[in-house]
């Protein structure tokens, strides 16, 4: 645990106010005010409703008392005790008709709750009984019919919990009566924490739900920002099921947003050989989560998607402490858009936080300061851009906005068509200045169905092709799927589009090959192909050879690509473009980087675009359909010849009459 080594005990800044609680500073928009008993060293669990009130960094945090006078404080995230993990001191295996038993040597004298098998078997379920001895021949039971398994679709759970207890030897006893039995090569012991931190249970809303080929993607709102968050806990009523998770979060990265993992567990509902069905809901994560948003992705492979009832998320407190030189009335100050992390002078105190009790101090809501000046929100970042001429910009479309304040739209075809690939080409703009903004990279898909024509080559029978065909060229489609209701099949899958060269002449760009079978007990007909690059055309063709056999009947052809968002702040009535269409044009660099987390934070208003209006027309060249050009070729190539013959015609001699 964290030693306070730095404090001051009568370290506090007289901010010239005169005395009285209703002189708080005007610059912070919330008020919480509470009462302190006694004096000295005070801690004091911060509410959920104080955290999200405050920035993502509380760097707006302040505390005053109520003569008006700032008191320096210590912001304390505790954390557990790292568990004990170590290879068992020795073990012995042997097997018997049924049963692969394993007898070991803890080698620890602290209480013990969890044992990790580990196996290169790829692909098992088994239940496990677990007992426990002191001397090797008195066991008594801890546990029966806990499942390990580890399945193909990378999905594994070798570890098994019990009861805290202390003991010298445990045994193992693995059911074998339904499967062969596997090979253990070792055994990690695990010491149960003595000092596990209080936690707390709040609901979190499911905000977006998208399901992408074999994965869910929740997006969770968390209802607050700052939460030390212990573990996540689903609520399914699926019967059985196994599934691998994964948490990520929102983060700023190279001046975009996009998100970054920060966890992983594995949630299941089985039932082993008979016995009654055993479950893990929960999965922990341990991190401090900054944004009101965390994003969860459901591994389900082949499986259908879990239905999900609900998502909880297990919080761990958040101390604030600080020093009372009197008892009292203390207010506490959030809200505040503009000010920097305080820096407190604190010296050394040498006292153990976690022998400071926690008062039991009860902290309303947040309310409304009485003395609190209205600012905009993350004033004058509008002013940082610097006007642009967009005279070699080639479409805009204009945006509408309903609210003032900070702003949210997801690029729809038309600026994925034509748009730079990075997005480098992308301003907004007020008249003739840029408005500075944010890329927000998200894993969500986006579906397009495309219109797909069955067009056989009639010199090769054996040969299947499918001609599909998208709204527009150079969208930044990443995977396309497939059904199909032919029941036994094995085919190598081609995508290709037809490109032409700067002669014009034609040649297959292939994007991916993926070899599909299927068989009658195969309960997924959807067959997947990831696309090894982004296609420059809006028409693909797909084909596969038949051989000897009759053609693979295919339905239900869908194509998908990345969401993609731009964050910026706009006030009411504001008159804004997005202009894009600029090969030739460098990305911006913005100074709003620097507040990129206030804007991810905040409540975003969700504007659209409206019609795209071409402000430049495609040169001649341009407007050559990919697969289609060369024409630009023979004509200069036409054009050299004719000079070619007229000079010459001039240097043959004339002939005599």
């Amino acid at each position: 645990m964290k030693r306070l080594n730095n404090f001051i005990c009568g370290c506090t800044f007289a901010l010239g106010i005169s005395a009285g609680a209703a002189n708080l500073p005007s610059d912070w928009q919330r008020e919480q005010s509470f009462e302190v008993s006694a004096t000295g060293l005070t801690k004091i669990s911060l509410p959920v409703e104080t955290l999200n009130a405050a920035r993502p960094a509380l760097e707006d945090l302040r505390i005053y008392d109520d003569a008006g006078n700032e008191i320096p404080y210590l912001v304390e995230h505790p954390k557990p005790s790292p568990k004990i993990v170590q290879a068992a001191r020795s073990f012995q295996t042997s097997l018997s008709t049924s049963n692969t038993v394993i007898t070991l040597e803890t080698g620890l004298s602290q209480p013990l709750d969890a044992i990790t098998l580990e196996s290169p078997a790829a692909n098992f379920i088994k239940a496990v009984q677990i007992e426990s001895s002191d001397d090797g021949d008195n066991w008594q039971m801890l546990a029966q019919g806990k499942p390990i398994f580890r399945q193909l679709n990378s999905v594994a759970n070798l570890k098994v919990s019990f009861r805290p207890i202390t003991a010298k030897w445990l045994r193992l006893t693995i059911d074998d009566q339904r499967s062969a039995p596997i090979p253990f090569t070792g055994v990690r012991v695990q010491a149960y924490p003595n000092d596990s931190l209080p936690g707390e249970l709040i609901p979190a809303t499911i905000s977006e739900r998208d399901e992408n080929s074999g994965e869910t993607r929740l997006a969770l709102n968390l209802g607050a920002v700052n939460l030390d968050i212990a573990s996540i806990q689903i609520e399914t009523a699926e019967p059985l099921f196994m599934r691998q998770i994964v948490f990520a979060v929102p983060q700023i990265s190279e001046d975009s947003i996009r998100e970054q993992v920060i966890g992983q567990g594995v949630i299941y509902r089985v039932a082993v050989d008979g016995q009654t069905p055993s479950e893990n809901l929960s999965a922990p994560l341990g991190n401090l989560v900054r944004s009101h948003e965390l994003i969860l992705f459901i591994k389900n492979g082949d499986s259908p998607p879990l239905p999900i009832k609900s998502v909880s998320i297990e919080r761990r407190p958040a101390y604030l402490v600080f020093l009372a030189r009197q008892a009292g009335t203390f207010h506490l100050l959030t809200g505040n858009t503009r000010c920097d992390t305080p820096h407190y002078d604190l010296a050394a105190l040498n006292m153990d936080l976690k022998s400071v009790a926690v008062a039991p101090v009860k902290i309303p809501s947040p309310s409304d300061n009485s003395n609190y000046r209205a600012t905009e929100f993350m004033p004058g970042v509008e002013e940082n851009g610097s006007s642009l001429d967009t005279a070699t910009w080639k479409f805009r479309k204009p945006i509408k906005i309903s609210n003032a304040g900070a702003q949210q739209i997801e690029l729809d075809l038309d600026v994925l068509a034509h748009a730079q690939t990075s997005f480098g080409d992308l301003r907004v703009m007020r008249g003739s200045n840029q408005v500075p903004y944010i890329i927000e990279r998200t894993s969500i898909n986006r579906v397009i169905a495309p219109t797909v024509t069955l067009t056989n080559d009639a010199k090769n029978p054996k040969l299947s092709r499918w001609l599909i065909k998208f709204p527009k060229s150079n969208l930044p489609l990443t995977r396309l799927t497939c059904i199909s209701q032919t029941p036994l099949f094995d085919r190598s899958m081609s995508l290709y589009e037809q490109l032409s060269d700067e002669r014009g002449a034609q040649y297959h760009h292939f994007l991916g090959n993926v070899s599909w079978t299927q068989t009658p007990e195969r309960k997924s007909k959807e067959f997947t192909m990831t696309f090894d690059g982004a296609p420059q055309s809006d028409t693909l063709f797909l084909e596969t050879e038949n051989g000897d056999n009759p053609p693979i009947q295919l339905e239900k052809f869908t194509a998908f690509y990345p969401a993609t968002r731009i964050l910026f702040k706009a006030k009411s009535g504001d008159e804004l473009h997005l202009y894009y269409g600029n090969p030739n044009a460098a990305s911006p660099r913005y100074d709003l980087s620097l507040v990129a987390n206030q804007l991810l934070a905040a409540d975003k208003k969700i504007a659209s675009l409206s019609d795209e209006q071409q402000l430049i027309k495609s040169s001649w060249r341009e407007n050559q359909i990919p697969g289609k050009g060369g024409v630009l070729f023979w004509g200069i190539l036409a054009l050299v010849v004719v000079v070619l013959l007229v000079i010459i015609s001039r240097l043959l001699p004339k002939s005599q009459p």
